[in-house]
């Protein structure tokens, strides 16, 4: 298909996209004679269907049915129909009496389409006259033949319908036959030779007749036949068969060899005579011999070939499937329907014609889609369905639709058809361009090079084709009195940005731009973005020093030779153009007296370090630097001539005090160097305390184990001390493991709460003195939580003195000698305050080699020899240690 076409089959889609409305469909009927010329006009659909133009839109038609085109012609724009060729009626329809060209026609306008289904009947003329297979033929006829019998003749053929038919036949005057004109079931007419009058051979031995067919046109058409007869010789008998006609249902589905009849004829002569010979007459036409055989002999008349009951009036059966002919609307492939994707809901897409061979039940169709239900089927007329549009569609979601279209009769068992069909749906410029971002933000340093990339943008489009082109514009815009244009260009394909010119931090620092995308749609259809674009400052620009005012990079200033010191001299002003770091200034003392001239690095002013001494010179000079904080930095220089003048300055002037000029003098730090210089200096203060900490931990330890193992161990055992050395390798301090003693337990608290919380007394022992409680729960299970709970006497009974045997009073455990004696009370056992000390080294030995009973007691302390008092002067309090605990060193 040419392009001309193309734009035609999407102009008819654009068309139908819009239509409202499915009316019903209608049915127009035409009649036509065969043999017409071409161009003959048949009707006028525009006319017929009374379509008016009022409403101002214009009405279109197209054929659906491509069938017989070439014989009816259509004008789209009224609906004219008009023969394309010359019909030959028999030729498309032979012995059919209705001869029908059926076809389909749409006609389609912005408000509405019809569906039309359009019958023209090809009406027949006499172009056809009779004609008898044979132009002669014989028979024989024995001379005692009796009167009344009849012999079938040829019938004739004429492919003319109703009264252009064979309507009657006659045969030429004789004396002895007449003829009897009949018609058989299929409506075909033919004629019998009749026996008037007895035959006699040696009268006349042969009779030449002439049979006459006619048709009933006007004027008639006639065919003719010469008969020859032929009498024999004398036969006593004929064969008789014992019925003269038969009636026979045949299944269409009947197999070859199928029997239809068992006929018999009788003949009484004897001998020769008397044998039957079956066979077909000579007016049975060819096609019934090719469908049915007759045995010579036994006359069994059986089916030869299969039959069909479209071809030859049999009993129908349910033999043939329904076909399925689909028609779209619109079509680019083959085999697929178009559809555009704004059409309305009930839009028409294609038609279904269904059709079955079979008669009834079995030639009734019901058709089914399935697939999707944006799409369903609508019937139109008989055996026509319409494929029509159930809800809005979007090809963006769902661009093509596969359907199934199943067709099924009526018959028993049924007969289904099942076809695969598509629907595509073409684009509409229905999506805008949309950008990838609302707005782009862009930083481009200044100076940059004329012609230099800056972004790209992106679009992008659901649609297809030129529908989803994009091609990007600036907005029309003026930036300081000029275009926007003259400051960047846009490629219009890509969306790529490029400057212009170099931008100038210092004149422009933003630039805003709009640019647009368009799509190639009918109308185009467009979206919008910003582009911001940030000019980035460089260091481009030197200080300028504006205060004092500079001559060729000098300037005079007069210094009142009196001026006391910390005397503001003078104030160096600058600026810088550029914007942040780049414009934080300092200023420096370049040349001159560091002795006599300070300059503050913040703020410009040039001030006396000290009084100036009467023999200095007329005339001093300095020169100022001032820098800013970029990077690389930029420098200015002044150089200042201060004029000594006699006199005092004046008492306004601003005069630096002390403990000014270390202020006036402060370095200005970067602030992330000030926040670097803090953490390091953090960092360092916590190692040193880390390493301070684990150092003094360790010396403590060391010194811990030391007196441990120096520390001799004094112990009760029965009813007297005894002192052992803890460097003995038979005695270990350690805990058994069998109980909970861990460090930080309650075995190893040192901490005295329990003994504050009593205020009991706590007399002086010594550093490592204690008093340890073993019961024999600790014998056997070792040392625990349980066991290890050493008491002493409450502290409302206070302690008392003991007094020795000698008569002295027992204060301090430091004097005992190596042996004691203690009374033991079970019953003032509670009456005790439990002391917790920290688990010593040697201990689980020193408790392996007690065996006495419960409540023995272990003291530890330094071994100073003393003489033991008398039992009753001696108490025996309890002390807490005071030894320092490592985390660090936790077992």
């Amino acid at each position: 298909m040419g392009m001309r076409g193309w734009n035609w089959w999407v102009l008819v889609c654009t068309s139908l996209a819009v239509l409202p409305a499915l009316t019903e469909g209608k049915t127009v009927k035409y009649e036509t004679f065969e043999e017409d010329a071409p161009t003959t006009v048949i009707g006028n659909l525009a006319k017929d269907i009374s379509i008016s133009p009022s409403s101002g839109s214009k009405t279109n038609f197209r054929m659906m049915k491509q069938f017989n085109s070439s014989f009816i012609r259509l004008r789209e724009s009224d609906g004219q129909l008009t023969i394309g060729e010359r019909i030959d009626r028999e030729r498309i329809c032979k012995h059919t009496l209705h001869c029908l060209i059926a076809f389909d026609v749409v006609s389609f306008s912005k408000e509405q389409f019809k569906l039309i289904h359009v019958e023209v009947e090809v009406k027949d003329i006499n172009d056809n006259s009779p004609e008898f297979p044979r132009k002669e033929s014989s028979l024989e006829i024995s001379e005692n033949t009796a009167v009344g019998t009849r012999i079938p003749l040829d019938f004739a053929v004429d492919e003319d319908v109703g009264l252009n038919y064979i309507q009657s036949y006659q045969i030429s005057v004789n004396s002895h036959f007449t003829i009897d004109v009949l018609s058989r079931a299929d409506g075909v007419k033919y004629a019998e030779l009749v026996l008037m009058k007895e035959l006699d051979r040696e009268t006349q031995a042969s009779y030449a007749l002439e049979l006459v067919a006619m048709d009933g046109g006007n004027p008639s058409r006639t065919g003719t036949t010469r008969i020859n007869v032929k009498v024999k010789d004398y036969n006593d008998n004929s064969p008789v068969f014992d019925r003269n006609n038969f009636s026979v249902d045949l299944p269409e589905d009947a197999p070859v060899g199928f029997l239809l009849l068992d006929l018999n004829a009788e003949d009484p002569d004897e001998g020769l005579n008397g044998e039957v010979v079956y066979g077909f007459g000579n007016q049975v036409p060819s096609e019934i011999r090719q469908l049915f055989r007759v045995d010579r002999k036994t006359g069994r008349l059986t089916l030869e070939s299969p039959i069909d009951f479209e071809m030859v009036q049999v009993q129908d059966v349910n033999d043939n499937a329904p076909e399925i002919s689909i028609t779209p609307m619109t079509s680019i492939t083959a085999g697929i329907a178009y559809i555009t994707e704004s059409a309305a809901r009930e839009s028409f897409v294609a038609l279904v014609s269904t059709s079955d061979r079979d008669s009834g039940a079995n030639g009734q169709v019901h058709c089914t889609l399935y697939g999707h239900d944006h799409f369903r089927l609508q019937q139109a007329y008989e055996d026509s369905f319409m494929i029509v549009s159930t809800s809005p569609l979007d090809r963006e979601q769902i661009p093509e639709y596969n359907l199934t279209v199943v067709a099924e009769d009526l018959g028993s068992p049924p007969f289904r058809t099942i076809t695969q069909y598509t629907i595509r749906l073409m684009d509409e410029n229905d999506n805008a361009p949309v950008f990838s971002k609302p707005v782009y933000e862009v930083a481009v340093v200044e100076n940059n090079a004329p012609g230099a990339y800056i972004t790209t943008v992106v679009a992008r489009d659901m649609d297809l084709g030129h529908n989803s082109k994009v091609s990007y514009k600036l907005a029309d815009a003026y930036v300081m009195g000029s275009p926007v244009s003259a400051f960047v260009s846009l490629d219009p394909a890509s969306g790529s940005l490029y400057a212009l010119r170099s931008f100038n931090y210092e004149v422009m620092k933003q630039l805003e731009l709009r640019i647009t995308a368009s799509d190639g749609g009918s109308p185009p259809l467009t979206g919008i973005t910003t582009v911001n674009i940030r000019i980035v400052d460089q260091n481009d620009n030197a200080p300028v020093i504006n205060q004092p005012v500079l001559n060729n990079g000098s300037a005079e200033v007069l210094l009142p030779r009196d001026a006391p010191s910390g005397y503001v001299i003078t104030r160096v002003e600058a600026q810088d153009a550029d914007e942040g770091l780049n414009a934080e200034l300092s200023y420096r003392l370049a040349f001159g007296e560091a002795s006599v001239f300070s300059v503050n690095k913040a703020t410009g002013e040039v001030y006396l370090n000290r009084v100036l001494s009467h023999g200095v010179d007329e005339t001093l000079r300095v020169t100022v630097t001032v820098s800013d904080n970029g990077r690389p930095a930029l420098t200015t220089a002044a150089t200042l001539h201060f004029l000594i003048i006699a006199g005092a300055p004046p008492s306004d002037r601003t005069v630096y005090r002390a403990g000014s000029r270390e202020a006036g003098e402060h370095t200005q730090w970067d602030l992330s160097v000030v926040i670097i210089i803090v953490l390091a200096g953090s960092c360092t203060l916590l190692l040193l305390a880390i390493i301070l900490i684990a150092t003094t931990c360790n010396r403590r330890k060391r010194d811990k184990t030391g007196d441990d193992t120096d520390s001799p161990i004094t112990i009760w055992k029965g009813n007297s001390y005894t002192t052992i050395s803890a460097r003995d390798p038979a005695f270990s301090g350690k805990d058994s493991g069998k109980g909970d003693s861990d460090f930080n337990d309650s075995d190893s608290d040192i901490s005295g709460t329990d003994l504050k919380k009593e205020g009991a007394p706590v007399p002086p022992m010594g550093g490592q003195s204690g008093l340890w409680a073993c019961t024999s729960e600790c014998k056997i299970l070792g040392h625990s939580d349980r066991c290890w709970s050493p008491s002493t006497v409450h502290a409302n009974t206070g302690p008392s003195p003991v007094p020795t045997p000698t008569g002295q009073t027992l204060s301090s455990f430091n004097s005992l000698s190596k042996t004691a004696s203690l009374p033991r009370d079970s019953l003032r056992r509670d009456n005790y305050y439990q002391a917790h000390i920290p688990k010593t080294t040697g201990l689980q030995s020193v408790y392996e080699k007690v065996l006495h009973r419960e409540y023995d007691y272990v003291l530890v302390t330094p071994p100073i020899p003393m003489r033991v008092q008398e039992i009753s002067e001696i108490t025996s309090p309890v002390y807490g240690p005071t030894t320092t605990r490592c985390p660090s060193n936790e077992v």
